[in-house]
């Protein structure tokens, strides 16, 4: 009651400092945790644990509340539609890994089944991805090359590579890979890490996937032309790979390309019929299956493999493996591998998962979802699956064909199942030029990507850049070290921004309160004697001097310059009046009157023994003055100081006192209040009586100071 009547009393336009404001507003200091506080929040409890158990395990708290007539039938077509889609591009995607066929399988059943318990998006369809199947493969070419396997035939000097021992070596290897991402994944979200995400920008991200994609588009072109190239790794590996096959066009296989034409048009029409028709069609028609199945029994009938040389999948064994553990030898030199896929998963699969979120009125956990997809690749990594992430084109069947929740995944996963256990040897003459037209005609919507640079162009050139630098240190780099790269030139862009932000000069626009830059708007007009600057970024160690510089350079007064010219003006002063003391003594000494008399000795030594004498000012010393007296920071886009801000801070209210000018700071946020406190900013010359809540309370606080020192002064005349 207090606090109200005081405020009720104060008058409209009296302006509050920062200090005033705490002693009405009556503000609560604040609390300092104590080791009893958080061992109370640490406690276990019957309803903490309920509250973990429901957030680790979500499908607990929403399939007992499942509406069966509502959503069943609707997960039933949109799961079955899914998993009509897992079965060519798990096998397309495993051929992409460098991987057998059949692992694609695997990879398309675990995560997906163990997903339904952990995951929190209702829509996502996670399982095998073609960005993060090649950079799984680029690993395994560079750690696991075939040239390791290559054995005599029969004696001869004939080698071959033993396919059977090489994929057994990737299998080990990519398991160990999936299982190391897995514990990335899951320690992240248990340390509410979900935010780590946000360090990789939609434009690096689209950059990203985007040069990934021609990493795909090229690796695959060996399978289109039916040509054997060797597997190049590092740096510049895409490249050499494109050289030597255009070395090797003339020994195409014309068999093996035309089926890869065939299938590219053929899948390519019945997409954009799919796309045109998607209202009128029930469901999409699954062209990627039905050209598996009628290639693989064409290839049977015809023998494509021994006729024309054409290659096939082989052998698919049916049935499931046992779990196997990780090879920890390779821990050491996968791990920069595994965080990166893991991060590049978990960023696909968390945008698109918004995406849908914000669409259908639902939230996701992004720190569950990392949670999620940990435990889904650490225990599909046993059971040699490959890392997994969640694909639009299956996400957007999922969601079109009716799928509400998580059971469309459980569906899908079953449709796999029943393939792995009894149908999937049937697959074993398909050509390989097929699934090469199934990933390349899906990396499409990936090459619609480029329309960025148009939009980036006209909107945000730095964005524009990440794009670009990401985009090309990708393609050259390859895509770990590429990604890293492209990390930390975002992280520079940031700092840069902080580094040249927007320095301004503010005015009030007439009859209102508000302040905006005198540069840009016309009808604002400066304060008489009152500078107001503002920064449109924070305040640390990077941009804190810049942001001094720019402070002294928009004041229109060169402050060094006349600091330093009233030094010496001070010091030429405190010399004369030196030599005149000692003159004086002198005369009195030797007895002397001359003009001065005994009654102004007497004046000048009560003057002298009564009173300090005056400080000089400007004015007295003869030196120009500044055309304003006080200076308003505007602090409002500050949302952090440390310590060397500080030391600015404090310099900067030095140098402008020492020209005569008052410093304010105006709409200061608490938070930036408190860390000034404990950085030992305020001081007897320095208080809270110089901030305030905005730019327009510190100049009213001026204009009535000036107003109440101009009647004192005509008062005193």
């Amino acid at each position: 009651m207090a606090a109200e009547m005081a405020l009720s009393h104060r008058a409209p336009r009296e302006a509050l400092s920062e200090a005033d404001l705490e002693e009405v507003a009556q503000r609560i200091p604040p609390a300092k945790p104590s080791l009893r506080s958080c061992l109370r929040k640490t406690r276990c409890s019957a309803s903490t644990a309920k509250n973990l158990l429901f957030r680790f395990l979500p499908f607990l708290q929403w399939l007992p509340r499942y509406p069966v007539k509502e959503w069943l039938l609707g997960d039933i077509v949109s799961g079955f539609s899914v998993g009509i889609m897992h079965l060519p591009q798990g096998l397309a995607y495993a051929l992409l890994a460098g991987l057998p066929p059949v692992t694609g399988l695997y990879s398309s059943f675990y995560p997906v089944f163990l997903y339904f318990f952990f995951g929190t998006s209702r829509h996502n369809s996670v399982g095998p991805f073609a960005v993060i199947s090649v950079m799984i493969g680029s690993v395994t070419e560079s750690l696991v090359p075939s040239e390791n396997f290559l054995e005599s035939v029969n004696g001869t000097n004939i080698t071959m590579v033993n396919e059977e021992r090489r994929d057994a070596a990737r299998v080990e290897l990519v398991a160990t890979i999936t299982i190391l991402t897995g514990i990335f994944q899951v320690a992240l979200g248990l340390l509410q890490f979900g935010f780590v995400v946000t360090y990789l920008s939609d434009p690096l991200v689209r950059g990203y996937t985007t040069a990934s994609s021609v990493h795909v588009l090229i690796s695959q072109l060996k399978n289109v032309f039916g040509v054997s190239v060797g597997e190049h790794s590092g740096p510049l590996s895409m490249f050499m790979t494109l050289i030597e096959i255009c070395q090797k066009l003339p020994e195409t296989n014309v068999g093996t390309l035309v089926t890869a034409i065939i299938a590219m048009v053929a899948i390519f029409i019945v997409k954009e019929l799919n796309h045109k028709f998607a209202a009128k069609l029930p469901m999409p028609i699954p062209i990627e299956l039905i050209t598996i199945i009628v290639s693989t029994g064409i290839s049977y009938a015809v023998n494509l493999n021994a006729k024309f040389g054409i290659t096939v999948v082989g052998n698919l064994p049916s049935g499931l493996k046992p779990p196997k553990g990780p090879n920890i030898s390779y821990f050491g030199q996968v791990v920069g591998n595994a965080f990166a896929i893991a991060v590049v998963g978990y960023a696909i699969c968390i945008s698109l998962g918004k995406i849908f979120a914000l669409k259908h009125g639902y939230k996701v956990d992004s720190n569950q979802e990392l949670i999620a997809l940990g435990f889904s690749n650490f225990l599909g990594g046993f059971f040699q699956c490959f890392a997994i992430s969640c694909s639009m084109s299956r996400s957007l069947v999922q969601e079109s064909t009716g799928g509400n929740s998580q059971v469309a995944g459980i569906i899908s996963s079953l449709v796999i199942l029943v393939t792995i256990l009894k149908i999937g040897e049937l697959f074993r003459d398909l050509p390989k030029a097929i699934l090469a037209a199934i990933i390349i005609i899906n990396l499409k919507g990936m090459f619609k990507q480029f329309d960025d640079l148009c939009m980036l162009w006209k909107s945000n050139r730095v964005d524009l850049m990440v794009w670009i630098v990401t985009f090309v240190a990708t393609l050259l780099l390859n895509l770990d070290i590429g990604l890293a790269v492209s990390v930390a030139f975002g992280l520079l862009t940031v700092i840069f921004r902080t580094q040249v932000p927007h320095y301004s000069i503010l005015g009030r626009i007439a009859d209102t309160d508000v302040y905006r830059d005198v540069a840009e708007y016309q009808m604002a007009q400066e304060v008489p004697g009152v500078k107001i600057f503002r920064s449109s970024s924070t305040l640390y160690f990077a941009n804190v001097e810049l942001y001094a510089e720019a402070l002294k350079k928009k004041s229109g007064v060169n402050v060094d310059r006349l600091i330093k010219k009233k030094k010496a003006a001070v010091k030429k002063l405190k010399r004369q009046q030196k030599k005149a003391e000692k003159e004086k003594a002198k005369r009195k000494k030797d007895g002397e009157d001359g003009l001065n008399g005994p009654g102004v000795a007497v004046i000048e030594l009560s003057g002298a023994e009564g009173s300090a004498p005056p400080e000089p000012t400007l004015r007295t010393l003869g030196l120009p003055q500044p055309g304003f007296h006080s200076l308003i920071l505007d602090f409002s886009p500050v949302s952090f100081v440390d310590t060397v801000s500080i030391k600015i801070l404090k310099n900067i209210f030095r140098d402008f006192h020492e020209i005569e000018v008052d410093v304010f700071i105006a709409g200061c946020p608490v938070p930036v209040l408190e860390q000034l406190e404990r950085g030992n900013f305020f001081s007897s010359a320095i208080t809270k009586h110089c901030f305030f809540p905005s730019v327009d309370n510190a100049v009213v606080h001026i204009s009535g100071e000036r107003r109440r020192a101009s009647v004192d002064l005509s008062t005193r005349m």
